[in-house]
């Protein structure tokens, strides 16, 4: 299928930070969209926008921290962030709207779906159920006292710390597996654990979760396991998909294995990487809602965001995608990316 990319950029507003964004989508246009939301590295996902623009999904992955007027790291971030980039699509045409997050990309999106009434569906890869402190520094340049990860309407939300009596096992200068530091955190807190539960969205948002059982960043199988008991006490659908052997970085269908990491390990069996345990998420989102046509609430798209601006004219797009008149172009490159100021590789 062919597709055709763009850089954007949105101005603060609402209580949103401003951002920088990577659009990928059919040429042919569709009405299903998806934001992108990476985990710690805080990049933009621009080959898994390519990825999931080819099977026809409207796909935008956007910086939401370390950018101009940002949090420097993942604190206190603002989730109108995510909202601004969400209304964004449906400006774009996208009459449904899902989220798909990895890690603290996951995260977000449960919180984003849980507080914002425009999420269709969330794909979580390798969840949280629940909100953590702050991983790296906030806008004061401080990563201490703790603070939430995430701000709504300008109020914190309840977060767990991390206790820092712990130590990594691991010999000075290897990776690190920090799982233990969360399974510390988690007893060491555990009266802040209730308040500081992620929602596991309504009646109107699909939900998948995918997990690995060798997960050596957090017990994403054990928060699987937690958000899927949530939704269906709740009387609500879900669809938890997991791997034994896996780990923190599962991918979809047609990408390459993750970058290998020299600060942390993150598990999984060469043969999970291989597979691809988020194959069967990647087929739900295209087959059970991301591709429907709009229905009941979603059917009149909104007016456009104040502040959102396309970037002006760039260059020409690389051989093979292929750009309608009617967008400003610029092409993929150091522009489009981040700094990474946590492990560039998750």
């Amino acid at each position: 299928m062919d597709i055709a990319e763009r850089t954007v950029r949105a101005g603060p507003g609402a209580g949103a930070d401003a951002w920088t964004g990577f659009l990928a989508a059919p040429v042919d246009g569709g009405t299903a969209g998806v934001l992108v939301l990476a985990g710690s590295s805080g990049r933009i996902e621009d080959e898994r926008c390519r990825l999931l623009a080819r099977e026809g999904v409207t796909a935008l992955s956007v910086r939401w921290f370390g950018g101009p007027g940002q949090p420097p790291g993942i604190c206190e971030v603002p989730l109108e962030t995510l909202v601004s980039a969400v209304e964004w699509l449906r400006t774009a045409g996208a009459r449904r709207i899902g989220v798909l997050g990895a890690s603290k990309g996951a995260e977000a999106a449960l919180h984003l779906a849980g507080l914002h009434g425009g999420v269709d569906a969330v794909v979580a890869l390798s969840p949280t159920s629940v909100t953590w402190a702050n991983v790296g520094p906030g806008r004061d340049g401080r990563t201490r006292p703790h603070r939430s990860s995430w701000t709504w309407r300008g109020e914190p939300l309840p977060f767990v710390p991390y206790d820092d009596a712990w130590t990594p096992a691991e010999p000075d200068g290897a990776p690190v597996s920090v799982l233990g530091w969360y399974e510390q955190s988690l007893g060491t807190s555990a009266d802040r654990v209730p308040a500081a539960s992620v929602p596991v969205g309504g009646p109107g948002t699909e939900l998948v979760l995918v997990a690995g059982g060798d997960d050596l960043m957090w017990p994403s199988l054990r928060f699987a396991g937690e958000l899927a008991a949530r939704r269906r006490a709740a009387g609500l659908p879900v669809r938890l998909i997991t791997r034994a052997d896996a780990g923190h970085r599962p991918r979809l269908p047609g990408e390459g294995p993750a970058a290998a990491s020299d600060r942390f390990r993150y598990g999984g069996s060469p043969a999970a990487r291989r597979a691809g345990v988020a194959a069967p998420a990647r087929r739900a989102a295209r087959h059970r809602r991301l591709r429907t046509a709009a229905r009941s609430r979603h059917a009149r798209v909104t007016a456009e965001v104040p502040g959102t601006a396309s970037v002006p004219p760039g260059p020409r797009p690389r051989p093979g995608v292929r750009t309608p008149a009617s967008w400003p172009l610029q092409g993929p490159g150091p522009a489009c990316r981040p700094p990474l100021p946590q492990d560039s590789s998750k």
